[in-house]
């Protein structure tokens, strides 16, 4: 238990009654840096408009934890318990009392972050930004999130559920009742500076449309269906192949392994079924998930580099064929680039705008477990954020009982009631993102008079937005969607624009004019039910509510694992899937003008997977294939991650029970720090052996010898390892993608990409990358460890030659290839780190740096510097189950991380352990801003009170709200 450093200074409580301050409790260490942030701020404030900011002014924010403030709306007290490191735990005797609490809690550690929340999922940036904001907030506008949220409060969520959204609002408009912005958040003091931006109220839909930007950020793969296009540039249909191979069943297990479906019932069955499906809706029916075709190209069509579409191998993965676009022309490729540029400049919610999203959860059933009940883990993997995405807090009702139904703990969003992940008095529940397919492009026939669908001429829906510009004038964007909803995503992009104009299309495409749309078919575009499934998970008690409540979590689709304190455990697959035709796989855009384009309906909760108390007695979800194709008939997506870092959670869970042995809590802990590499351990035994004529090079390369393939921050070997597999990607790959989708700054001589003639120097152009480091390819993620496994059998693949450079040879096979990579290894890492070996880490390349996300990322640097920290040095790394995530075309730094770890014990949930990534407080210079991060980035867990006796003991400080 650390010592008392939480923020106790009375803040002004003016919500509708008076306050009884408690006592600061500061810590005098900060004295230093607040002075430093009044110097800053009164010199940012002096010469733009001769304000002074004293240290008031930065403490004003900081919540009143301690003593009494009285609340218009509340039915009686309300008890907020909170531990040394400021988390809290609401006691209350209604429903409404607690989420009217919540809100008033959130808001006084957060309220900033959900105020950049909201104006995010409306497209109301530029109100608090300016002009830097208008395409971003004209994007969003056209994707209608808010309206959506909108549309499912009033029509799709129940009398209940609004009633505790309503409340949760009550109680963040009681916090801001009277309040300036500098009184609460810092931000708004330097925003101040700027323009004259005032936070509105709170409001239900504001909740709920945060569900929408935290689908878009796991919506699936529509990132990869992007990348197969703009590859199609310069690769072949079997380079896009030999790129996203085949998911590798035999060695990583799929999450669902007792069960299929059954033909008969129309449902999914656990345990062993007549009448299983044969193939798989829109694929085969020995393959994976494949179609016929492969991305870039149809059956027998021509592609732009001249090789002929070729029919989809069994059981490829991402590989489809589509009479939308046999090839890729210029015109494609650049308007897809500008769709990706779009896209990436988006902020993001909770992930890397959709790309190297991952988690890990599994459980482990009471007969593997020291105390004879559950163990449960997770640790959702998302992008770096100051503060965390994650909010902990614990609502417990005083007596459970009809008028007041929920005793629950565990992660939530800031600006959304209830508890997202974590457990309640009888069930423990954790999430990871299942990548299943619900995102569709579509190629429109635009006209003057609407679009054309099945012959015939569709007038567009369409709406005005008017974009508010703080310091500027306001802009009015039309939005135009199709007759079923899709917004025409084109009209937000100039290059978008000219979609289609060179695009290839089968013959009875139609003649494409000034050129095709592009329309986005998304099911977070449908209202849904997504709130109310999570509050029946808040109050669930068994696998029955369980499932009921699953039921209910229509977007994003998530990978639901269970634990019961009655010695249950299971997984299900919730969520709103689409089903497809035949002609169309998802993994390239599809012809919008015919209809058998179209999704054909969704799958039925009854036929999604599930597994119940399966034998083998644990089940284990890191974003693996989710079931076997050839037990299932439908296609959840054509892009699964590989499972890597499943079947290694799997090892070490079947290492640790073989001949009797049983899992502890710690134990568990320790599975969530692995950090062994899957690549190190096929690729250092081939390193090993390569004859290297340089003496610094074979220093080097002596660093590999005894290494155990774990990547620890302090590691020598794994610097240079992790250096060594950067430079194997990119030398077999990166200099062989098109620009599009290659990291910035990288400049090379290649042929035109229309040539057709021999390959000659006079036929060269220079094209420079345009991804930004954290999104570029190749990424070194499990897939391009597939890659490399399947290419290894292939000694003299194409993919192993590269040219000389400089004094550095070339290669013409792979030992070649692997041998020139360990030497521009070496010397990247003398350039990065010094020539002197014993002095490398991997810690030293790979760091974390947590920024705010507004200021700390887009304001001055000074400001930056005083809202930023950092940087930790990070054991871990890509695909490992510590996934400290880095993006090989980009460098080692820390891109996404597990955002928070947890371990539930079932036996006796006072032991269970959480750590949280930041703290809970956002604001800047609270005892609560980073105090977990020190402890998370070491490995450890924090104690997690539940019971009443248990919170009682941890409890630092207690604010009494009253009525």
């Amino acid at each position: 238990m650390p010592p008392n450093t939480t923020a106790t200074t009375g803040d002004t409580a003016t919500t509708g009654a008076s306050a009884t301050p408690g006592t600061s409790g500061r810590k005098k260490g900060r004295k230093a840096r607040l002075v430093v942030l009044v110097l800053v701020l009164a010199i940012i404030g002096g010469i733009a408009y001769g304000a002074y900011w004293s240290i008031s002014t930065v403490r004003a924010s900081f919540p009143q934890t301690t003593g009494t403030i009285k609340l218009d709306g509340l039915s009686g007290p309300v008890d907020v318990k909170r531990d040394g490191y400021g988390i809290p735990q609401i006691y209350a005797s209604s429903d409404e009392d607690l989420f009217m609490a919540q809100g008033f809690v959130q808001a006084q550690d957060r309220f900033y972050e959900m105020d950049v929340r909201r104006h995010m999922t409306s497209g109301r940036l530029s109100e608090m930004f300016g002009k830097s904001q208008v395409d971003n907030d004209e994007f969003l506008r056209t994707l209608g999130w808010d309206r959506i949220a909108e549309k499912e409060y009033d029509t799709k969520l129940s009398d209940s559920t609004k009633k505790y959204l309503q409340a949760y609002a009550k109680g963040v408009n009681a916090y801001l009742q009277g309040k300036d912005g500098e009184e609460i958040s810092l931000e708004y003091a330097a925003l101040g500076f700027t323009n004259d931006y005032k936070p509105a109220k709170w409001t239900p839909v504001d909740s709920v449309s945060w569900l929408k930007a935290m689908a878009w950020d796991l919506r699936g793969n529509m990132q990869d269906e992007i990348d197969r296009a703009l590859m199609a540039g310069r690769l072949g249909p079997q380079q896009i192949q030999d790129l996203y191979p085949r998911y590798p069943y035999g060695r990583h297990k799929p999450i669902v392994q007792e069960g299929q479906y059954d033909e008969l019932t129309k449902a999914f069955r656990q345990g062993g079924t007549t009448g299983a499906a044969q193939g798989t809706a829109g694929g085969t029916t020995t393959g994976s998930t494949g179609t016929a075709g492969t991305a870039g190209g149809s059956q027998g069509t021509t592609g732009t580099t001249g090789t002929t579409g070729t029919t989809g191998t069994t059981g490829t993965t991402g590989t489809a064929g589509s009479s939308a676009a046999t090839t890729t022309g210029s015109a494609l490729t650049s308007q897809l680039g500008g769709l990706y540029k779009a896209l990436d400049d988006l902020p993001t919610a909770v992930g890397v705008n959709g790309q190297g999203i991952g988690s890990n959860s599994w459980v482990v059933a009471g007969k593997y477990t020291v105390k004879g009940k559950p163990l449960l883990a997770n640790d959702p993997h998302l992008s770096a954020s100051l503060p965390s995405v994650w909010y902990q807090m614990g609502l417990h009702c005083r007596t459970v009982s009809a008028k007041c139904q929920y005793d629950v703990t565990g992660y939530t969003f800031a600006g959304m009631p209830g508890v997202v992940i974590g457990h309640n008095a009888k069930i423990a529940w954790g999430l990871t993102n299942s990548g299943v397919d619900v995102t569709d492009l579509y190629l429109e026939k635009v006209s003057a008079n609407g679009y054309l669908y099945d012959g015939k001429v569709r007038p567009f829906k369409t709406r005005e937005e008017t974009i508010r510009v703080a310091g500027g004038e306001a802009k009015t964007i039309v939005v135009r969607q199709t007759q079923d909803g899709m917004p025409l995503l084109s009209d937000r992009d100039d290059e978008l624009v000219q979609v289609g104009k060179k695009a290839a299309v089968n013959t009875a495409a139609p003649d494409r004019g000034d050129g095709y749309g592009i329309a986005l078919r998304w099911t977070a575009l449908d209202p849904g039910t997504t709130m109310d499934a999570v509050f029946a998970l808040d109050r669930a008690a068994d696998w029955s509510d369980f499932r009921a409540a699953a039921a209910k979590f229509d977007v994003p689709s998530q990978n639901l694992i269970f634990a019961s304190t009655d010695d249950h455990i299971g997984y299900t697959l919730p969520g709103r899937i689409p089903t497809r035709s035949a002609k169309d796989a998802g993994a390239i855009p599809a012809p919008g003008w015919d209809s058998k384009y179209r999704w054909t309906g969704f799958i039925q909760q009854d036929e999604l997977p599930y597994e119940y108390d399966p034998e083998r007695g644990y089940i284990v979800t890191a974003n693996q294939a989710v079931v076997d194709p050839e037990k299932y008939p439908y296609t959840l997506t054509t892009d699964w991650g590989y499972g890597t870092r499943s079947q290694r959670i799997a090892d070490l869970i079947e290492s640790k029970i073989k001949d009797g042995g049983k899992i502890s809590t710690d134990d568990m802990r320790q599975m969530q720090l692995d950090n062994s590499s899957e690549i190190a351990k096929l690729l250092v035994p081939k390193l090993l052996k390569l004859d290297l004529d340089d003496p610094e090079v074979r220093e080097a390369q002596k660093l590999l010898e005894g290494w155990d393939y774990t990547q620890d921050a302090d590691s020598a070997a794994a610097a240079y390892f992790n250096a060594v597999w950067r430079n194997i990607v990119k030398l077999a790959f990166g200099n062989k993608l098109p620009k599009e989708v290659r990291v910035k700054g990288q400049c090379l001589w290649v042929d035109k990409i229309d040539s057709t003639g021999p390959v000659d120097d006079d036929t060269k152009v220079r094209e420079c990358g345009q991804r930004d480091a954290d999104q570029a390819q190749p990424d070194g993620g499990d897939r391009w460890f597939e890659v490399v496994r399947t290419l290894m059998e292939k000694p003299d693949s194409d993919w192993w030659k590269t040219p000389k450079s400089g004094t550095r040879p070339g290669a013409e096979n792979r030992d070649q290839l692997f041998a020139r990579a360990m030497i521009d290894a070496r010397w990247e890492l003398t350039a990065k780190l010094g020539k002197d070996i014993e002095s490398w880490s991997w810690g030293r390349l790979h760091r974390l740096f947590l920024k705010n996300q507004t200021l700390g990322t887009e304001g001055p640097k000074v400001v930056q510097y005083l809202l930023n920290r950092g940087p930790w040095k990070l054991s871990g790394g890509e695909a490992t189950v510590n996934a400290s995530g880095w993006n090989a075309a980009g460098g080692y730094n820390v891109v996404w991380v597990p955002s928070m770890r947890m371990v539930v014990n079932l036996a006796d949930l006072d032991k269970s352990k959480w750590i949280n990534l930041s703290g809970a407080s956002g604001h800047a210079f609270s005892a609560h801003y980073t105090d977990q991060t020190g402890k998370w980035a070491a490995g450890e867990l924090l104690p997690w009170s539940f019971t009443d006796k248990a919170v009682d003991g941890s409890t630092s400080d207690t604010l009494v709200l009253q009525p």
